[in-house]
């Protein structure tokens, strides 16, 4: 049954008619097709760029895919169409077709040095087996591989990186002979400086990123998924750590507190900024509402922009066609224009996904 939509289209602001016919979408108008929106303003479907519907609360690997399959639905529920897995210890490639799951792009597991990540969800490697285990992760993913750039060092009390340079640059060069891009956890100076001059595709959260190099990243499409809400938890993480490691608390400190000048420096260099909230283990799903609040209200992105970070060019970096003739049938819409009063994501009125209507 083909379906009919009709609304301000964004970004093209302009009131259109979309028909979708199974998975597809057309501007030649379909007779009989029903309609299920004709006001309102009317989104390519959200995505989540950072994501973990296969880490369970606590930090711990999914124990089946059902678990996954409830964690994904939170998310699309909240309208999130699209989800980038950004590292998952459970593999779960039958779930990227299923119709009532977000399309999924995914890495394998992160790649991590041994003993400097969390628990059971890294695979961990010794310097000259990274490129191997980037060989086999991209195998296991469908398109990007995930690196831990840097964690705390207990040894030096505060974070520290992962790897050398010459490892990180073997890394990210066996991610693309094998045809995939490379993302990385970052969260210290040290280490970012060294993955994007390496040629890393993503940085993720980023914390690190100085004002100097995200002119570089501009240069170079690097991407930053900020993951705003992740950074918030670090006053826990300091509580928490400070006994301790007061160094390194002392430092997540620091980092949290100028995160968002980093953001609004990215941001105004012209670096490629992506929604993604970080969700699994210690943050909940459903959340890219917020992630866009915080991008909006904290970083000063404007609201058009960040729609397009968490909407149409959020989807075409990750290859999922948006709203265009031929493109994908999943859409949002919302009964108020969100350009206006960016609040309004929180609540969207229709989610169609995959050309099924599911609100």
């Amino acid at each position: 049954m083909a379906l009919h939509v009709r609304g301000v289209v964004l970004p093209d602001d302009e009131v259109r008619d979309l028909w979708l016919v199974g998975d597809r979408v057309t501007f030649t108008p379909v007779p009989g097709a029903v309609t299920v929106a004709d006001r309102g303003f009317v989104l390519p479907g959200l995505v989540d760029a950072h994501c973990h519907p296969g880490i369970a609360p606590g930090a711990r690997p999914i124990s089946s895919l059902d678990q996954a399959r409830e964690l994904a639905r939170i998310d699309r529920d909240a309208g999130v169409l699209a989800i980038r897995d950004a590292g998952s210890p459970f593999p779960y490639p039958e779930l990227e077709d299923e119709p009532d799951l977000p399309r999924l792009a995914r890495a394998g597991r992160h790649i991590a040095p041994p003993k400097r990540y969390l628990r059971d969800i890294a695979v961990e490697v010794e310097p000259a087996d990274v490129p191997a285990a980037v060989a086999e992760q991209a195998r296991a993913g469908n398109g990007w591989v995930k690196l831990v750039g840097d964690w705390i060092d207990r040894n030096v009390g505060d974070l520290a990186p992962s790897w050398e340079p010459e490892t990180v640059a073997a890394a990210i060069a066996a991610a693309h002979a094998a045809g995939v891009r490379a993302a990385v956890h970052t969260f210290s100076e040290a280490a970012v400086e060294v993955m994007v001059r390496a040629g890393v595709d993503s940085v993720e959260h980023g914390t690190g990123v100085s004002l100097d190099l995200v002119d570089e990243m501009a240069r170079r499409g690097t991407a930053l998924v900020p993951t705003m809400i992740n950074i918030a938890t670090f006053g826990e993480i300091a509580e928490r750590a400070g006994a301790k490691f007061p160094g390194y608390a002392k430092h997540m400190l620091a980092l949290r507190d100028n995160f968002p000048t980093v953001v609004r420096a990215a941001y105004e260099a012209g670096v490629p900024v992506y929604v993604g909230t970080d969700a699994g283990g210690g943050i909940d799903h459903g959340l890219a509402a917020e992630e866009m609040l915080l991008l909006h209200q904290q970083a000063g992105m404007p609201a058009v922009d960040v729609l397009a970070a968490a909407s149409w060019r959020a989807r075409d970096w990750l290859g999922f066609p948006g709203l265009v003739e031929g493109g994908l049938a999943d859409l949002v819409v919302y009964a108020d224009d969100p350009r206006t009063d960016l609040r309004v994501v929180r609540a969207p009125q229709r989610i169609v996904l995959r050309g099924r209507v599911l609100r």
